[in-house]
Protein backbone atom coordinates (compact mmCIF):
# COMPACT_ATOMS: atom_id res chain seq x y z
CA UNK A 1 0.00 0.00 0.00
CA UNK A 2 1.43 3.50 -0.29
CA UNK A 3 2.47 5.18 2.32
CA UNK A 4 2.19 8.60 1.16
CA UNK A 5 -1.59 8.75 1.61
CA UNK A 6 -2.96 11.76 3.82
CA UNK A 7 -6.13 12.79 3.99
CA UNK A 8 -7.50 15.39 2.20
CA UNK A 9 -8.25 19.29 3.38
CA UNK A 10 -12.07 19.55 3.47
CA UNK A 11 -11.84 22.46 0.76
CA UNK A 12 -9.76 20.83 -1.55
CA UNK A 13 -11.96 17.31 -1.40
CA UNK A 14 -15.29 19.61 -1.72
CA UNK A 15 -14.03 20.96 -4.55
CA UNK A 16 -13.31 17.98 -5.99
CA UNK A 17 -16.91 15.99 -4.84
CA UNK A 18 -18.44 19.57 -6.70
CA UNK A 19 -16.96 18.90 -10.09
CA UNK A 20 -17.47 14.88 -10.00
CA UNK A 21 -21.38 15.52 -9.10
CA UNK A 22 -21.51 17.87 -12.02
CA UNK A 23 -19.41 15.20 -14.27
CA UNK A 24 -22.13 12.75 -13.63
CA UNK A 25 -25.39 14.79 -14.70
CA UNK A 26 -23.81 14.33 -18.23
CA UNK A 27 -23.44 11.15 -18.84
CA UNK A 28 -26.03 9.07 -20.40
CA UNK A 29 -27.78 6.05 -19.08
CA UNK A 30 -28.52 3.03 -21.40
CA UNK A 31 -30.75 1.20 -18.67
CA UNK A 32 -34.34 0.07 -20.19
CA UNK A 33 -37.52 1.73 -18.33
CA UNK A 34 -38.81 -0.10 -15.41
CA UNK A 35 -35.75 -2.57 -15.44
CA UNK A 36 -33.80 -2.27 -11.93
CA UNK A 37 -30.67 -0.34 -12.02
CA UNK A 38 -27.04 -2.62 -12.13
CA UNK A 39 -24.30 -1.06 -10.05
CA UNK A 40 -21.04 -3.00 -9.22
CA UNK A 41 -19.41 -1.74 -6.54
CA UNK A 42 -15.67 -2.67 -6.00
CA UNK A 43 -13.31 -1.66 -3.16
CA UNK A 44 -10.00 -2.33 -2.55
CA UNK A 45 -9.91 -4.86 0.49
CA UNK A 46 -5.80 -4.10 0.84
CA UNK A 47 -4.40 -3.90 4.85
CA UNK A 48 -4.91 -0.02 5.02
CA UNK A 49 -8.39 0.16 3.84
CA UNK A 50 -10.28 -1.50 6.85
CA UNK A 51 -11.36 2.06 8.15
CA UNK A 52 -12.91 2.96 4.90
CA UNK A 53 -14.77 -0.55 4.26
CA UNK A 54 -16.50 -0.24 8.06
CA UNK A 55 -17.65 3.52 6.89
CA UNK A 56 -18.86 1.71 3.27
CA UNK A 57 -20.42 -1.05 5.00
CA UNK A 58 -22.41 1.61 7.12
CA UNK A 59 -23.83 3.65 4.49
CA UNK A 60 -23.98 1.37 1.72
CA UNK A 61 -28.20 1.29 2.32
CA UNK A 62 -28.05 5.45 1.08
CA UNK A 63 -27.53 3.48 -2.14
CA UNK A 64 -31.13 1.51 -2.07
CA UNK A 65 -32.63 4.38 -0.06
CA UNK A 66 -32.52 6.87 -3.21
CA UNK A 67 -33.39 3.90 -5.83
CA UNK A 68 -36.25 2.89 -4.21
CA UNK A 69 -38.70 5.11 -6.17
CA UNK A 70 -37.13 4.88 -9.42
CA UNK A 71 -37.68 0.93 -10.03
CA UNK A 72 -35.16 0.03 -7.66
CA UNK A 73 -31.12 -1.10 -7.79
CA UNK A 74 -29.03 -4.34 -7.90
CA UNK A 75 -25.34 -4.22 -6.84
CA UNK A 76 -22.71 -6.89 -6.96
CA UNK A 77 -19.48 -6.68 -4.68
CA UNK A 78 -16.60 -7.01 -5.43
CA UNK A 79 -12.97 -6.83 -4.27
CA UNK A 80 -9.24 -7.88 -4.23
CA UNK A 81 -6.91 -8.14 -1.36
CA UNK A 82 -3.83 -10.61 -0.20
CA UNK A 83 -2.18 -12.56 -2.58
CA UNK A 84 -4.24 -12.82 -6.25
CA UNK A 85 -7.35 -13.29 -3.87
CA UNK A 86 -10.09 -11.49 -5.98
CA UNK A 87 -13.93 -12.36 -4.67
CA UNK A 88 -17.39 -11.14 -6.41
CA UNK A 89 -20.73 -11.75 -4.54
CA UNK A 90 -23.86 -12.53 -5.98
CA UNK A 91 -26.02 -9.68 -6.81
CA UNK A 92 -27.89 -7.73 -4.22
CA UNK A 93 -31.49 -6.01 -4.35
CA UNK A 94 -31.40 -4.99 -0.49
CA UNK A 95 -29.19 -3.27 1.71
CA UNK A 96 -29.36 -5.95 4.31
CA UNK A 97 -27.96 -8.51 2.32
CA UNK A 98 -25.34 -6.29 1.02
CA UNK A 99 -24.51 -5.40 4.51
CA UNK A 100 -23.91 -9.01 5.45
CA UNK A 101 -22.05 -9.60 2.91
CA UNK A 102 -19.75 -6.44 3.36
CA UNK A 103 -19.12 -7.67 7.23
CA UNK A 104 -18.09 -10.88 5.91
CA UNK A 105 -14.90 -9.37 4.56
CA UNK A 106 -11.65 -8.66 6.31
CA UNK A 107 -9.06 -6.43 4.80
CA UNK A 108 -5.77 -8.07 4.20
CA UNK A 109 -2.42 -6.95 2.62
CA UNK A 110 -1.52 -7.21 -1.03
CA UNK A 111 -0.56 -5.03 -4.73
CA UNK A 112 -3.76 -3.60 -6.23
CA UNK A 113 -5.86 -5.98 -9.09
CA UNK A 114 -7.75 -3.29 -10.69
CA UNK A 115 -7.20 -4.89 -13.79
CA UNK A 116 -9.27 -8.01 -13.00
CA UNK A 117 -12.08 -5.16 -10.96
CA UNK A 118 -12.45 -3.98 -14.97
CA UNK A 119 -12.45 -7.48 -16.83
CA UNK A 120 -14.93 -8.67 -14.57
CA UNK A 121 -17.75 -5.84 -15.07
CA UNK A 122 -17.27 -7.14 -18.68
CA UNK A 123 -17.68 -10.16 -17.71
CA UNK A 124 -20.57 -9.87 -16.23
CA UNK A 125 -22.25 -7.20 -18.91
CA UNK A 126 -22.15 -10.22 -21.17
CA UNK A 127 -24.34 -11.69 -18.87
CA UNK A 128 -27.20 -8.94 -18.12
CA UNK A 129 -26.56 -5.49 -18.41
CA UNK A 130 -24.47 -3.32 -15.85
CA UNK A 131 -24.83 0.05 -16.06
CA UNK A 132 -22.16 1.61 -13.90
CA UNK A 133 -19.31 0.50 -11.78
CA UNK A 134 -17.98 2.10 -8.72
CA UNK A 135 -14.20 1.75 -7.52
CA UNK A 136 -12.74 2.57 -4.12
CA UNK A 137 -9.48 2.94 -3.86
CA UNK A 138 -6.28 4.83 -2.44
CA UNK A 139 -3.28 3.48 -4.49
CA UNK A 140 -2.52 1.56 -8.23
CA UNK A 141 0.17 -0.81 -8.29
CA UNK A 142 -0.50 -1.89 -11.85
CA UNK A 143 0.48 -0.71 -15.33
CA UNK A 144 -1.65 1.77 -16.21
CA UNK A 145 -1.21 0.67 -19.76
CA UNK A 146 -3.05 -2.79 -19.08
CA UNK A 147 -5.34 -0.85 -17.60
CA UNK A 148 -6.09 1.35 -20.13
CA UNK A 149 -7.21 -1.60 -22.47
CA UNK A 150 -10.58 -2.43 -20.32
CA UNK A 151 -10.95 1.27 -18.81
CA UNK A 152 -11.95 1.92 -22.81
CA UNK A 153 -14.08 -1.61 -23.70
CA UNK A 154 -16.08 -0.86 -21.15
CA UNK A 155 -16.35 3.11 -22.14
CA UNK A 156 -17.40 1.35 -25.29
CA UNK A 157 -20.19 -0.52 -23.94
CA UNK A 158 -21.47 2.40 -22.46
CA UNK A 159 -20.21 1.10 -18.34
CA UNK A 160 -18.71 4.01 -16.73
CA UNK A 161 -16.63 3.50 -14.20
CA UNK A 162 -16.53 6.17 -11.22
CA UNK A 163 -13.55 6.05 -9.34
CA UNK A 164 -13.20 7.71 -5.49
CA UNK A 165 -9.36 8.10 -4.62
CA UNK A 166 -9.19 8.17 -0.88
CA UNK A 167 -6.11 10.09 -0.14
CA UNK A 168 -3.99 11.88 -2.41
CA UNK A 169 -0.90 9.39 -3.83
CA UNK A 170 -0.21 11.21 -6.88
CA UNK A 171 0.14 7.79 -9.11
CA UNK A 172 -3.69 6.66 -8.26
CA UNK A 173 -4.86 9.82 -9.17
CA UNK A 174 -3.78 9.74 -12.50
CA UNK A 175 -4.32 6.36 -12.87
CA UNK A 176 -7.81 6.93 -11.85
CA UNK A 177 -8.47 9.98 -13.98
CA UNK A 178 -7.48 8.10 -16.40
CA UNK A 179 -10.07 5.19 -16.34
CA UNK A 180 -12.90 7.22 -15.63
CA UNK A 181 -11.88 8.92 -18.98
CA UNK A 182 -11.76 6.18 -21.26
CA UNK A 183 -15.00 4.57 -19.87
CA UNK A 184 -16.87 7.82 -19.92
CA UNK A 185 -17.15 7.78 -15.89
CA UNK A 186 -15.93 10.68 -13.28
CA UNK A 187 -13.04 10.85 -11.10
CA UNK A 188 -13.55 12.06 -7.50
CA UNK A 189 -11.01 12.37 -3.91
CA UNK A 190 -12.94 12.20 -1.62
CA UNK A 191 -11.47 13.12 2.27
CA UNK A 192 -11.42 10.08 4.46
CA UNK A 193 -12.36 11.85 7.77
CA UNK A 194 -16.01 12.69 6.20
CA UNK A 195 -17.71 9.63 5.70
CA UNK A 196 -20.53 12.28 4.34
CA UNK A 197 -18.91 12.81 1.39
CA UNK A 198 -18.72 9.04 0.62
CA UNK A 199 -22.03 8.57 1.33
CA UNK A 200 -23.59 11.37 -1.37
CA UNK A 201 -20.84 10.34 -4.04
CA UNK A 202 -22.35 6.56 -3.58
CA UNK A 203 -26.08 7.79 -3.08
CA UNK A 204 -25.75 10.26 -6.47
CA UNK A 205 -24.16 7.30 -8.30
CA UNK A 206 -26.96 4.26 -7.60
CA UNK A 207 -29.49 6.97 -8.54
CA UNK A 208 -27.58 7.58 -11.61
CA UNK A 209 -27.56 3.96 -12.53
CA UNK A 210 -31.13 3.41 -11.38
CA UNK A 211 -32.75 6.15 -13.10
CA UNK A 212 -30.49 7.75 -15.46
CA UNK A 213 -29.48 11.67 -15.89
CA UNK A 214 -32.99 13.13 -15.07
CA UNK A 215 -33.62 11.36 -11.64
CA UNK A 216 -29.85 12.59 -10.89
CA UNK A 217 -31.17 15.60 -11.24
CA UNK A 218 -33.74 15.68 -9.16
CA UNK A 219 -32.08 14.30 -6.50
CA UNK A 220 -29.36 16.96 -6.70
CA UNK A 221 -32.09 19.18 -6.23
CA UNK A 222 -32.55 17.84 -2.85
CA UNK A 223 -28.76 17.70 -1.97
CA UNK A 224 -27.60 21.21 -2.47
CA UNK A 225 -24.96 22.72 -4.81
CA UNK A 226 -22.19 20.07 -3.99
CA UNK A 227 -24.39 17.37 -6.07
CA UNK A 228 -25.60 19.47 -8.87
CA UNK A 229 -22.20 20.49 -10.09
CA UNK A 230 -20.81 16.68 -10.35
CA UNK A 231 -21.87 16.05 -13.70
CA UNK A 232 -19.17 18.81 -14.98
CA UNK A 233 -16.93 16.45 -15.64
CA UNK A 234 -19.17 14.55 -17.80
CA UNK A 235 -19.85 17.13 -20.37
CA UNK A 236 -15.69 17.53 -21.04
Amino acid sequence: MSESKKPLAGKSAKADIDAFIEKLHATPTVRKPGARGRLIFAMDATASRQPTWDHASHIQSEMFAETAALGGLEIQLCYFRGFNEFHAFPWYANSADLLRAMSSVYCAAGHTQIEKVLRHAMRENRLKAVNAVVYVGDCMEEDIDRLADPAGQLGLLGIPVFVFQEGNDPVARQAFTEIARLSKGAYCAFDSRSPQQLRDLLGAVAVYASGGRRALENYSKSKGQALRLLTRQLKE
